[in-house]
């Protein structure tokens, strides 16, 4: 499944993506579908910083996929290369749940474009249902859909709303 989000935040690019690289704690309460995000580390290196992000979604589990899903599903660590130099971040994130089915990765571009920035973000979601383990083998491929719809019709929305989320915190926060 790819994974393909677009916004726009009436800021600079520099500004925007220090601010999601640097500020990501103090998002949370701009995100409503996230609890809890902790910075487990943070180092730099030449032109990259190099974090680790353990998040904590607060979205509801639908009730058809509570019986095969658990609240570990709502969290997730996710693993940052930040490069100044291009204003990109290389991202992959590792779900708690079902963590050797579940790959996801992609970049996000920050583009200046005129007095706005432009956030392409652009990744893929791949579930094998083969790598699901702890379950009898004829549910394995009902997980397998179970987890993809769930996370796919997850990750865009937040994608979306952690633009948002940004934007406001920007308003209030930005100093000329």
């Amino acid at each position: 499944m790819l994974i393909r989000a677009d916004t726009q935040i009436p800021f600079p690019s520099s500004l925007v993506y220090a601010t999601y690289r640097d500020k990501l704690v103090e998002l949370v309460p701009y995100m409503p579908n996230v609890r809890q995000i902790t910075l487990l580390s943070s180092r730099e290196a030449d032109s990259n910083v190099y974090s680790v992000n353990e998040w904590h979604g607060g979205s509801e589990i639908p009730a058809a996929a509570r019986v095969l899903l658990s609240e570990n599903m709502l969290s997730w660590t996710e693993y940052n290369t930040w490069n100044q130099a291009d204003l990109t971040v290389e991202w992959r994130i590792e779900t708690h749940a079902f963590t050797e089915a579940v790959k996801c990765s992609g970049k996000n571009r920050f583009l200046q474009d005129g007095n706005s920035t432009v956030i392409e973000s652009r990744g893929e979601l791949v579930i094998d249902a083969k790598q699901i383990k702890g379950v009898p083998f004829f549910l394995t491929s009902t997980i397998a859909n179970v987890v993809e719809d769930f996370l796919g019709k997850s990750i865009q929305p937040n994608l979306l709303a952690m633009s948002a989320g940004v934007r406001q915190y920007l308003e209030q926060n930005a100093r000329d």
